[in-house]
């Protein structure tokens, strides 16, 4: 029974891994594009020696990568089970959630949030604003959606390290003593037992050599 909840958790695991991984694709892709569009920018109007730097840009980008690893040791974890796979998942994906909630605590709660933030040069920040003030509604979801999973694939690694790895038994040492053990064939018939040693002769019949005598 161990066995098959452990199974169907790993499952799970993987299957809302998977989603984290390809929100953090979609971060690198988004990021690249913008990288793009930047040096284009900078090939039309140089600024000379001292560009500034695109923090949002890279901001993104980096973040998908982290999305991205943590996507891969979340798999390592679900398939070996192990406690330390387990351990590091659980912590990124913390770290995760609080800087969102930071972030979001951040956004709802002051009202001058913005210049908490550095001019970003390249003006993805201020596109990457007016796109969510506009489709609030659809980001919002999007954004809650996002927190979900990783706060479901949090609760699962749990429950997965609760479990433990599967234990395979090797030998007969490791098995309950208390068990009973049942042949794997039924009626068998075990061949005769022979035993090597010293021939064993019968009594030897002198009655021939003295009847001989007696005639002579």
């Amino acid at each position: 029974m161990v066995r098959i909840v452990r199974s169907c958790i790993q499952s799970l695991l993987k299957m809302v891994n998977s989603v984290i991984g390809m929100v953090g694709i979609a971060m690198i892709m988004y990021a690249l594009w913008l990288i793009r569009v930047w040096q284009r920018q900078m090939d039309d109007f140089p600024l000379g020696d001292d560009d500034p730097v695109p923090w949002f840009i890279y901001t993104f980008l980096g973040l998908g990568v982290a999305l991205c690893v943590i996507t891969c040791s979340g798999h390592i974890g679900a398939e070996t089970a192990n406690g330390c796979c387990l351990y590091l998942y659980m912590f990124f994906v913390f770290l995760f959630i609080i800087l969102e909630a930071g972030v979001a605590a951040d956004v709802f709660l002051n009202r001058e949030w913005e210049e908490d933030f550095p001019e970003d040069p390249s003006g993805s920040f201020t596109q990457f604003k007016d796109f969510i003030r506009s489709n609030f509604q659809f980001c919002k979801w999007i954004g809650l959606s996002i927190v979900f999973v990783q706060g479901l694939s949090f609760i699962l690694a749990v429950i997965l390290k609760t479990l433990g790895p599967q234990r395979y038994y090797d030998s007969d040492d490791d098995c309950d003593p208390g068990t009973d053990r049942v042949p794997l064939l039924r009626d068998v018939v075990h061949p005769p037992t022979y035993v090597v040693g010293d021939p064993v002769y019968g009594p030897r019949n002198d009655a021939w050599p003295i009847r001989m005598n007696k005639i002579c």
